[in-house]
């Protein structure tokens, strides 16, 4: 498969992962509601829901590394599809209970995979360049950013427009699950891998675990990589947490704060969409990830700055300049999204690559969660513009750590197949 062919395939299989996200989000809460559970049921199911991706994570990325990334890919489809069809389907507590948690497992078998198999495919071309893996990696990003703007917009339309069930959107859902398990099983070429048996894998999904941790902690640039993530996730959780309660102050009502919020949230999607695209022509124009990544993390924060300045107006002017800084963080994340992924995946060989993309991807959710509890208290103790400034300024001190990131490692070998 050619750099080009494997990209595309990227892009389509993270559409197909995202879509179903996208699709649900916008009716799962009233969809549980008119169940008959009560709202502290819901508030349990997402905990569950939680708790099972941050269980998960690390040993379902080390499994990535032991017996392939097509198979887990698989395995997360057929587990997402499965949870959603319970959704949609059923009003049992129980089997909503299983529902959540089946779609942890999906989320956690998905979180990593694909950009190590897109990666890896690249780099058994002898003629890659960074210059292809970024620009790989970014429209990865960019068809995840799409397939959620796309699906907050139809999930939340569909019900409206056609008079059906809240249901539907996540019957929909499911169905995009059952094509992505059907273009990972068809259309993802793979070489096996050497570990077959059942105790192949006990032994080694511990071993791949240990690697990535201790190259997590040994690797000083991989720290600095690892510490943008972080930055990253403070900076989404904080903007997810304060925002539509801002919206809601400058709408004058729950009701208009909800839709404007809505509106910003699926734009949101699409900026950062538009974002993973500029990085594509940054990348040529400029030729070094780290750059690129620098100008990304650097618009983010100028972005956060104004929101602070923002949260000062009121009225139609506070929601138009609220709403312009919120998509400009987005184009600064989506741009530094693409490069940050090459930069990590310069630092790990093909043996602990989903191992450590499942590391990132849970420090992202670790910080965004401790993050959002801080500063949230801290914007109830001072005001939204402390919060906003303090999360600019802890997204920008990665920036300052990246500049002095080392370069990258060589080319890395093989994984051990069998033949």
């Amino acid at each position: 498969m050619t750099g080009r062919a494997a990209a595309r395939r990227y892009a389509q299989i993270s559409f197909l992962t995202w879509l179903p996200t996208g699709l649900y989000i916008p009716v799962l809460v009233l969809l549980l509601l008119d169940t008959g559970v009560s709202l502290a049921t819901v508030a349990a199911l997402g905990v569950a829901y939680s708790a099972t991706i941050m269980v998960l994570e690390l040993p379902t990325g080390g499994l990535a590394d032991v017996v392939g990334r097509r198979p887990v890919i698989v395995a997360s489809a057929a587990t997402s599809l499965v949870a959603l069809l319970l959704l949609g389907l059923t009003e049992s507590v129980l089997l909503l209970v299983t529902s959540s948690i089946l779609r942890g497992v999906g989320r956690a078998l998905g979180s990593g995979p694909i950009e190590a198999w897109f990666v890896d495919t690249v780099n058994a071309r002898p003629d890659v360049s960074d210059a292809e893996l970024t620009r790989g990696l970014s429209l990865g990003l960019m068809a995840s950013s799409v397939a959620l703007a796309v699906g907050t917009v139809a999930g939340a339309l569909i019900p409206l427009a056609l008079h059906t069930s809240l249901a539907v959107p996540v019957l929909i859902a499911a169905a995009c699950d059952a094509a992505r398990l059907v273009v990972t099983l068809f259309a993802m070429p793979e070489p096996k891998y050497a570990a077959t048996s059942l105790r192949s894998v006990l032994t080694g999904v511990p071993a791949a675990i240990g690697t990535g941790l201790r190259l997590g902690v040994r690797s000083t640039s991989l720290i600095r990589i690892l510490v943008a993530a972080a930055g990253m996730g403070i900076a989404l959780a904080v903007i997810e947490l304060l925002t539509p309660a801002w919206m809601s102050v400058l709408a004058g009502s729950a009701d208009r704060g909800v839709l404007a919020y809505g509106i910003v949230a699926a734009v949101g999607f699409a900026a950062n969409a538009l974002g993973s695209g500029l990085s594509m022509p940054l990348m040529r124009r400029i030729g070094s990830a780290r750059a690129v990544c620098l100008v990304g993390l650097s618009v983010s924060v100028l972005s956060l700055a104004c929101l602070a300045g923002a949260t000062a107006l009121g009225g139609i002017w506070g929601v138009v300049a609220a709403g312009g800084a919120y998509l400009l963080m987005f184009v600064g994340l989506g741009v530094a999204g693409g490069p940050l992924a090459q930069l990590l995946h310069s630092q790990v060989t093909a043996a602990e690559r989903a191992t450590v993309v499942s590391i990132q991807s849970l420090i992202l959710q670790l910080a965004g969660a401790v993050g959002a509890v801080a500063l949230g208290r801290l914007a109830v103790s001072t005001s939204m513009a402390v919060a906003f400034g303090v999360t600019a300024a802890m997204l920008a001190v990665p920036g300052w750590l990246l500049v002095a990131a080392t370069a990258p490692s060589q080319p890395e070998p093989e994984p051990t197949r069998a033949s």
